[in-house]
């Protein structure tokens, strides 16, 4: 690809990216486009991560696009599995050849005199090339490729076994009779330890502090009833609002009644567990959805405990030891290998330079619009999901809606889209995420901000992003159409000015 110019250019081909495809194939038809990924292959997370038993940790009733039903009998699926229904949307849609791989996004800038985004991209041979698109979707995800979250514990030197982080596993780990110590209470430890336990001597989870555990089962049972007696697309359309409303309700009850809530998760632990549980390896410090709820599907982890083949440990690291791992408890963990299921790294926009008229975007000065773009920045897109529910509910009306601008600025020709702030600047702001998990806290000053009035706040709701993304008015009267020419300077003038006051 060589000086071409495209309508839009999507960022990345796993879910989302091959998600945006498909809704601009079906909305926007004769609009030219490509999708550049990074890597030689498609898939995103459920290629690049290869460790144990990875697998969803969302029903693929929500997880599956909304045009395209899921149909494997498994509601929770492994990786292999998701792989292949992004590889038949792929071929049902045509789109193999509008997927360029080995292409990364290096840097982007936006010019509003040419009303176009000229991007440069590293090949997998090392040169760069350019493309110029006058829509640019982001469809990369939230965290970086390139590093996981890796703590630097006191003596990680002195082990003599391989330490490994889930992000890189690698393919020929032998763990069979191995002591394996897990670090880390989230939904990769959770994943791991029970596919590790049937093979290994012994695995432990090592947290710092417990995570919320819920059992669910790996099939759903209503699904398959659906599927039964009602067409395919039917079927999936009441099977995948049960679960959305389900998941609202149950995350309402939570932040409603969070004492009772967080009993109930407990009391559901102690059925798994039996009465002589610890409770305190279970028992967080925070309320229910202050961080995602860990998912294990048809009680595996819990049985992997039960069978002594696994167990928990609550306490922090003093240092690695050439053998293990001493506690500042005083105790020692024996240890062959050592996985830091420690977390990721979270970026906006990937890791290229963004830039607007030839200043830097810092997307943490910047402010949510619609969950979906972001104050100041022109014909930009990002897919972010849900951190209450499924990530495809919200990728999927995030394209619709990039459709819907794109088709608006074609019937207007306005081919200038700017969410702007309002004139006087006097908007208050607050993070983004309201989530207490780590991973979030790393990166809160880098992430944007969200404002204290609609349309400048996340719902974190999918009924109310129906009406918000697919139905309300594209021209709200906060953003802002153009042509290019003289009168963008005057826009972007009054856009900076907003963007300072708000600042301060």
């Amino acid at each position: 690809m060589k000086n071409e110019i495209l309508d839009v250019l999507i960022v990345g081909a796993g879910l989302s990216g091959i998600g945006a495809a498909v809704h601009l194939t079906k909305r926007c038809p004769g609009k030219s486009f490509a999708i550049v990924e990074a890597r030689e292959r498609l898939g995103g997370t459920w290629d690049l991560f290869k460790y144990p038993g990875i697998r969803s940790d969302s029903d693929m009733y929500t997880l599956g696009y909304n045009f395209k039903p899921w149909t494997a009998r498994r509601a929770i699926a492994d990786a292999p599995s998701i792989l292949n229904y992004l590889n038949e949307t792929v071929d049902e849609y045509g789109l193999q050849d509008k997927i360029l791989f080995n292409h990364k996004v290096v840097d982007a800038s936006w010019s509003s005199k040419d009303a176009l985004w000229t991007v440069s991209l590293r090949h997998g041979d090392g040169s760069i090339g350019i493309v110029q698109c006058n829509f640019l979707h982001m469809c990369s995800g939230y965290y970086s490729y390139e590093e996981g979250h890796n703590p630097d514990f006191p003596g990680k030197a002195d082990f003599a076994g391989p330490i490994v982080h889930p992000q890189f596993w690698p393919e020929n780990l032998d763990y069979a009779g191995k002591k394996v110590v897990v670090i880390g209470s989230g939904a990769t430890a959770v994943t791991l330890i029970p596919s590790m336990a049937d093979t290994a001597a012994h695995v432990t989870m090592l947290q710092r502090s417990p995570t919320y555990i819920v059992s669910r089962p790996g099939e759903d049972k209503w699904a398959l009833r659906f599927r039964k007696i009602l067409p395919s697309k039917l079927a999936y359309f009441l099977t995948r609002w049960k679960n959305v409303l389900l998941g609202l309700f149950m995350f309402n009850l939570a932040r409603k009644k969070p004492d009772a809530f967080k009993g109930r998760l407990l009391e559901m632990v102690r059925e798994e567990m039996g009465p002589d549980v610890n409770m305190a390896d279970y028992t967080p410090s925070y309320n229910p959805w202050d961080q995602r709820l860990c998912l294990v599907p048809d009680s595996d982890l819990f049985d992997a405990i039960k069978s002594g083949k696994a167990s928990i440990v609550t306490d922090q690291i003093a240092t690695f030891t050439k053998d293990g791992i001493k506690l500042k408890s005083g105790k020692t963990l024996a240890a062959d290998i050592i996985v830091t299921a420690t977390g990721l790294k979270m970026l906006t926009g990937g890791s290229a330079k963004i830039s607007v008229d030839g200043k830097l975007v810092k997307f943490g000065e910047k402010i949510n619009y619609k969950g979906v773009m972001f104050s100041g920045i022109p014909n930009f897109g990002m897919t972010m999901g849900y951190t209450n529910a499924s990530w495809t509910l919200k990728a999927d009306l995030t394209s619709e809606y990039v459709c819907r601008l794109i088709n608006f600025m074609d019937k207007n020709g306005t081919p200038i889209a700017t969410p702007t702030l309002p004139a006087d600047g006097l908007i208050g702001t607050e993070p983004m995420l309201d989530f207490s998990s780590g991973y979030v806290q790393r990166a809160i000053k880098n992430l944007p901000k969200q404002g204290d009035r609609k349309p400048w706040r996340l719902n974190q709701n999918f009924p109310k992003d129906i009406i918000n993304l697919r139905h309300k008015a594209v021209n709200d009267g906060v953003i802002v159409f153009s042509k290019p020419g003289a009168v963008i300077s005057s826009l972007a003038a009054k856009r900076d000015e907003a963007e300072a006051i708000a600042a301060e």
